[in-house]
């Protein structure tokens, strides 16, 4: 009878050490792409993007502007245009509107191609960052937040992560 009463109390204590052992395991999420996104450098590089793009930007909404006209001379006219004019006006809108879709397509091409080509070196920025943080703040796991189902906010470091990677282009 007392040895399965010692294996039992045995057991007990090993569930609470275990359990006083995982409580000390510092554990963290980081949302990977908000934290890049948000970081001063990120934001400088889509501001370059951004001006990059601006002239084809324009030629798409003169595009979109001359359609429009297109479409309200052709609603306001129909009933004084000829069935040729209505069938030009309308190949002409259904040019420019393919025109649209092609420059619009295009230029979200252009911009994803320039994000990536850009966005490139930053990856290993931010390993460097959650390094400096696992050190500083002595982590014993970071998780990505999108491997989660639950984060509260007291386990999520992304603004530290963001915060980390602007110290370290301020350093350089």
């Amino acid at each position: 009878m007392r040895h399965p009463v010692l294996a039992i109390a045995a057991s007990l204590l090993l569930m609470v050490l275990s359990a006083a052992t995982l409580a000390e395991v510092k554990i963290a999420v980081v949302n990977v792409q908000q934290a890049l996104v948000d970081s001063d450098e990120a934001k400088a590089l889509l501001a370059q993007i951004q001006e990059e793009l601006k002239p084809q930007e324009a030629a798409i909404r003169k595009l979109q502007s001359d359609a429009a006209a297109l479409l309200e001379r052709m609603q306001k006219d129909a009933d004084v245009m000829s069935e040729t004019q209505k069938r030009k006006l309308s190949e002409e809108l259904e040019t420019k509107n393919q025109d649209f879709q092609y420059e619009r397509q295009k230029l979200q091409r252009l911009a994803e191609a320039r994000q990536q080509e850009l966005f490139a070196g930053t990856q290993h920025k931010l390993s460097r960052a959650i390094e400096e943080l696992v050190r500083t703040e002595d982590y014993d796991i970071i998780l990505p937040s999108n491997a989660a189902l639950y984060v509260g906010d007291v386990y999520d470091i992304t603004r530290r992560v963001t915060e980390q990677l602007n110290a370290m282009g301020k350093k350089q």
